[in-house]
């Protein structure tokens, strides 16, 4: 039986090729994108594992072998040009001192490994922005099994072992971490990505891009459905049991799904170096790191056919209940409207986590992936129902014939004229939802690039909790960072250690003021200004390197002279450039030689991080956008192509007793478009106020409009949905000649 349903299922000439083939096509894009998916929550996690050595200096670690100590000091994260490096020093104290991954041997005193892109860098760049910060010279470059990326910037040098041990913050290790050391938080280097995080925005770009695909998958195994279910239901007559029709239709169908879940695996394969390069956690991935384990590869490989196997089976449950089910088909039952319960209910979710959002993370995955999945398949549950009750309004009121045919139809089977724009619909709720999510997250995350007047400047020093950086700076120093060009300003800002002028502070109970000569706070406005006649300005610590320009705030005057304050110890220093790299990198590269126990930052190394993540979820949106509206337009064609070719003797018929092609392609028309612009309307609401409840939950952000790009690519998707709706009107011509009108 097998045999024969494999002979059959090629042998109905092109239509049955086309078909298999367009079945085939939807399958290989649906494995395709599952599998790379599956691959990056994979990579997410490959990453995060090869830097854990970097955690090795942890002081929550405690694990020992026999072997000679190694010193090791964390140097905290460097930066260029907002890029944000890694830097470590090291002495080994014998020969069998251990040696972190991706290394030949330890650096001696005196020269360091780097990364490749690090080592570029160095080459590239003058050595006073960034070579001249590190002593000594380049021995090598660290390799990959060290590095979370291609792009990583980390460093590792060799330090004398006495100079090293004489850092308080240098430990002995006997062991390179192999995992995150317990307890760790604020001595452990942020060099991982938060794979439960990525593993939420992964899952739901998942479910975005697969719902479209599976209804892709379901519209192409629909194909010819009436053509196949005429042709099941004449074997009944002769004989065939419904187990046997059963496993013809499974078998048709399941040989499309195995050659399209090969083709998925090689689309995968070539896809792999191209999703490598888009930073979804704001660096590319090793493509290596792509990859599937087997019980995962194994699952998508049977899981497909399978599911192919039974969406053929409900799609052609109707011939195996008799053999005269197809000639007596009676008209479907109606869509009650009980249908738009698990839409609410995944609206209500999403509402009820307003103000509730859950604590963990694994909390706040099982709350809003579960609240936009339920959303998306209320969609596609309670279509039926809006399309039946906006066939039924529109009929109410009008009296053309074509328009009566068509929503009398639409009346009649809502789920098959809903089935066609089920794809664009959630196409257009995803593309909603994502780009009011990141579009208001940019709207209030978009400062952390700084003002203008903050971009310009060098911050070095140390925070305000912490002992002060140097009893004064050197002359030689100073002269150093006039001397570059570019250079505008200087503030020197010295320790309070008697806490002046802390009760007139702007915030009273806040953070002891630091003490600045307001004759060098002239020249650094980004910072404020003094009062007028003021000699010594209290700036509290905030207000030096700032998100914002504190140009408009008056410091409070101290009360103590300008030689006094200049005596009292150097908490940090404030540069300001002409905002150029080189300038700003200069000034770090000087400040990081003279004070090397402390770290330069700039506002750009501050918004970095987080501008890296919004740029990966802008990623993630163009890929959602560019991926299902194409395959949603597919769908669209395919439906629209189905329903003409079940349809073409009852068309055959009304032109051969007098309708007008003219109106039977208006009838097409209304029978695709109703539905699409109805429930497109009532999906892009829903997209809205999914991304409120979302956005007021998870971040306590009010919804910011997308702007007039997003109005125009929905009204663009809408104009091209109607155009393909209309590209498929001359094939009724060809298909409703008087031949299809014979019976046999």
């Amino acid at each position: 039986m097998i045999s024969f349903a494999l002979r059959l299922a090629v042998s109905g000439g092109r239509q049955a090729v086309a078909r298999l083939l367009t079945i085939a096509a939807a399958a290989a894009v649906g494995v395709g994108l599952l599998l790379s998916t599956i691959a990056a929550v994979n990579a997410v996690g490959a990453t995060n594992e090869r830097m854990l050595w970097a955690n090795s200096g942890a002081k929550s670690r405690t694990e020992t072998a026999a072997v000679d100590p190694l010193w090791w000091r964390d140097r905290g994260p460097e930066f260029y040009d907002g890029e944000r490096m890694l830097y470590f020093e090291v002495a080994a104290t014998g020969p069998t001192s251990p040696v972190p991954p991706g290394l030949p041997k330890l650096p001696a005193a005196g020269e360091y490994y780097a990364s490749p892109a690090l080592a570029k860098l160095i080459r590239e760049r003058p050595a006073d922005q960034l070579a001249d910060r590190f002593p000594g010279r380049l021995a090598g470059e660290i390799g990959d099994s060290a590095l979370a990326s291609p792009d990583s910037l980390v460093l590792i040098g060799g330090q004398d072992q006495a100079a090293l041990a004489a850092r308080p913050d240098a430990r002995r290790i006997t062991t390179i971490a192999t995992a995150l050391p317990p307890g760790c938080t604020s001595d452990c280097p942020a060099t991982g990505t938060r794979g439960d995080a990525m593993t939420l925005i992964l899952s739901v770009v998942a479910g975005a891009l697969l719902f479209p695909v599976v209804i892709f998958i379901g519209t192409a195994t629909r194909l010819s459905a009436a053509t196949r279910e005429q042709r099941y239901a004449a074997m009944r007559l002769v004989g065939a049991t419904p187990r046997q029709i059963t496993l013809i239709a499974a078998v048709e169908s399941t040989l499309a799904a195995v050659v399209g879940t090969a083709l998925g695996f090689g689309l995968y394969l070539a896809l792999r170096p191209l999703v490598a390069t888009v930073p979804f956690t704001g660096d590319r991935f090793f493509v290596e790191d792509l990859a599937l384990t087997a019980p995962q590869g194994l699952a998508v490989l049977l899981g497909v056919p399978v599911a192919a196997a039974v969406a053929a089976r409900l799609a052609l449950r109707r011939v195996t209940i008799s053999p005269l089910g197809v000639s007596r088909r009676v008209t479907p039952k109606p869509p009650t409207v009980w249908r738009v319960v698990p839409l609410l209910a995944g609206l209500a979710e999403l509402a009820w986590f307003v103000g509730r959002r859950p604590d963990t993370t694994d909390g706040q995955t099982a709350a809003y992936l579960t609240g936009f999945l339920v959303v998306m398949l209320g969609l596609v549950v309670a279509g039926p129902w809006l399309t039946m009750a906006a066939a039924r309004a529109v009929a109410a009121r009008t009296g053309r014939p074509a328009t009566l045919i068509a929503v009398r139809r639409l009346a009649d089977d809502p789920k098959a004229g809903f089935r066609s724009v089920a794809g664009l619909i959630l196409a257009l709720f995803v593309t909603t939802a994502t780009v009011s999510i990141i579009g208001t997250i940019d709207a209030n995350r978009g400062a952390l690039s700084g003002d203008p007047q903050t971009r310009v400047a060098v911050e070095h020093g140390a925070s305000s909790d912490q002992p002060p950086m140097t009893a004064a700076v050197p002359e030689r120093v100073l002269a150093d960072l006039k001397a570059v060009p570019g250079f505008r300003g200087l503030a020197v800002a010295h320790a309070n250690p008697d806490g002046l002028a802390r009760e007139t502070s702007n915030r009273p109970g806040g953070p002891v003021p630091l003490l600045t000569d307001c004759a060098d706070l002239a020249q650094v406005q980004a910072v404020g200004h003094c009062a007028p006649g003021a000699a010594v300005a209290a700036v509290e610590p905030y207000g030096f390197l700032s998100l914002s320009s504190q140009q408009a705030v008056e410091w409070p005057s101290a009360p103590i002279t300008v030689e006094a304050a200049a005596r009292l110890p150097v908490q940090s220093l404030y540069v300001t450039t002409d905002g150029s790299t080189a300038a700003k990198e200069r000034v770090r590269t000087i400040l990081s030689r003279a004070f090397p126990d402390h770290n330069a930052r700039t506002v750009h190394d501050w918004g970095s991080a987080e501008q890296q993540v919004l740029a990966g979820w802008r990623q993630l949106a163009d890929v959602v956008l560019l991926t299902t509206l194409p395959i949603a337009g597919c769908s669209l064609a395919v439906s629209v192509v189905a329903g003409l070719s079940d349809r073409r003797r009852p068309f055959a018929m009304l032109r051969l007793t007098g309708a007008p092609l003219r109106m039977l392609r208006w009838v097409i028309a209304l029978e695709s478009a109703l539905p699409l612009l109805v429930v497109a309307a009532i999906a892009t609401g829903t997209g809205f106020g999914a991304a409120a409840m979302f956005l007021k939950s998870q971040m306590n952000y009010d919804l910011v409009s997308p702007g007039a790009v997003y109005f125009v690519l929905v009204l663009l998707g809408l104009a091209v949905s109607l155009g393909i709706i209309a590209s498929t009107l001359p094939l009724l011509k060809r298909i409703t000649g008087p031949e299809a009108a014979r019976n046999g």
